[in-house]
């Protein structure tokens, strides 16, 4: 089996130059004398002093598009602070405390995405200042809920996906899992 790559790199003084790479699998006997096929990979590339990391990319198969690890360390992060904060589950409220066994609402997200390695500001209104905006229909799991009234931030919890929300809700309660109550929210992505 064989894969034709044609990569085109840009030369500023001859203009684009194509390059050619050709990948090709062959079977050889293997030594053992029991008469298996091992399988090796050959690759030919013309023009070599041109080839450059894309080209290289297309002959192993690998490509890493500009921004995709940042995006799947924050998917990353997004997955592990979700994890955390399920696991503050039944942990008390209380007013101002960020863990490890009591939280207020903010102290919750900030706890969980702490673990997560990524740091937040203390307070709703603040995490909310430092996040980026995504819409209802692009949440994630992991992702922030921001609960609001006007312009005021009020509260804060992490997103659980299927409408729910991991939150430390107020004094006398514990760290829950809720269906989220209001359509008065908004959703931000730690980045």
């Amino acid at each position: 089996m064989s894969a034709h790559v044609h990569v085109q790199t840009h030369d500023s003084t001859t203009g684009f130059t194509g390059i050619t790479a050709t990948t090709a699998t062959t079977a050889t006997t293997g030594t053992t004398g029991t008469g298996r096929k091992s399988a090796g990979t050959t690759a030919r590339i013309s023009r070599a002093s041109a080839v450059s990391a894309l080209t290289l990319a297309a002959v192993t198969g690998t490509v890493l598009a500009p921004g995709a690890a940042s995006e799947a360390q924050a998917a990353t992060a997004r997955s592990k602070a979700l994890s955390v904060a399920a696991a503050q589950k039944g942990d008390p409220y209380k007013y101002g405390a960020a863990g490890p066994h009591r939280f207020d609402c903010s102290g919750l997200t900030l706890y969980s995405y702490k673990k997560a390695g990524k740091t937040l500001p203390r307070t709703a209104q603040a995490q909310y200042n430092k996040t980026g905006r995504v819409s209802a229909a692009k949440r994630a799991k992991g992702d922030l809920v921001f609960f609001h009234s006007g312009g005021s931030v009020y509260h804060v919890g992490v997103y659980a996906g299927s409408g729910k929300v991991w939150h430390s809700p107020k004094a006398g309660s514990v760290v829950k899992l809720e269906k989220i109550w209001t359509k008065s929210v908004r959703y931000g992505r730690v980045r």
